[in-house]
């Protein structure tokens, strides 16, 4: 699955689990929303983070570069 993903907005690391999905350290769900952005599925809250790797995941990429 890989490592965790860093939340530039709080702090908090978001450990991946399948799909697209992960929990940050305080428990709240994150749902990707693209390589560098997930939301937060409690608050509804986009998150900027360190990105979510398609090899992690076994998702497309949304970078076309």
């Amino acid at each position: 699955m890989g490592g965790p993903i860093y939340d530039f907005e709080d702090g908090n690391f978001i450990y991946p689990t399948s799909g697209g999905m992960g929990f940050d350290t305080e428990g709240h769900m994150h749902m990707r929303m693209g390589d560098n952005m997930s939301m937060d599925m409690e608050t509804g809250d986009i998150h900027f983070n360190s990105g979510w790797k398609e090899d992690r995941l076994g998702m497309e990429s949304d970078d076309e570069w």
